[in-house]
Formats: structure tokens, sequence, C-alpha cells
């Protein structure tokens, strides 16, 4: 298990549930120049069930979004074995 990485102030980083198998939390990467996110576009998760965010060793839970049909809907955000954030932009 990926624990969040912490700053200085103890503010968390981002962490995601891995989306092969929804259980193993990955850290989100981001582009040290740039400071944009790690992407990959078009990809797609499974459902592997729980709507109830992962929490690491320390209790830091992984992301969650609101579903874009009801916008009230929780929904677990996944990411690949490299970080990169699960996006689907067509």
């Amino acid at each position: 298990m990926a624990n969040a990485e912490r700053d200085q102030n103890f503010v968390p980083t981002l962490i995601v549930a891995l989306s092969t198998n929804g259980t193993t939390i990955v850290r989100v990467k981001a582009d040290a120049s740039s400071h944009g996110l790690m992407v990959s576009d078009a990809a797609t998760g499974s459902d592997h069930g729980p709507v109830n965010a992962l929490r690491d060793d320390n209790f830091v839970p992984t992301l969650l979004a609101v579903s874009s049909l009801d916008g009230v809907t929780p929904v677990v955000v996944y990411a690949d074995s490299s970080g990169n954030l699960l996006v689907d932009s067509s």
C-alpha cells in the first residue's frame, strides 16, 4: 500500500485506487516542470465495488468524485500502476 506523501505543513498528496483491482492504493503523479497531472486518456477502470474511499495506513482517504449522471453519487477515481489518473476526454 502506498501512503500519501505530505508537504512541510503535513498536507497529504493525492492517492487513488488502482484500476486493475480497486483495492491497491497508488500515488497520483504530476510533471515536476509543468505541474500538470499525469493522465491516461480514454482508459477506464472496472467497477470494483465499494463507493467508500479507501484509506492508507495513516487514514488519508483516496480521491472520490461525484457522478456525471446525477452530480451526487460518489464515484471512485482510479489510476494505472504508473500513477496516471484515468480520464476520458471524449
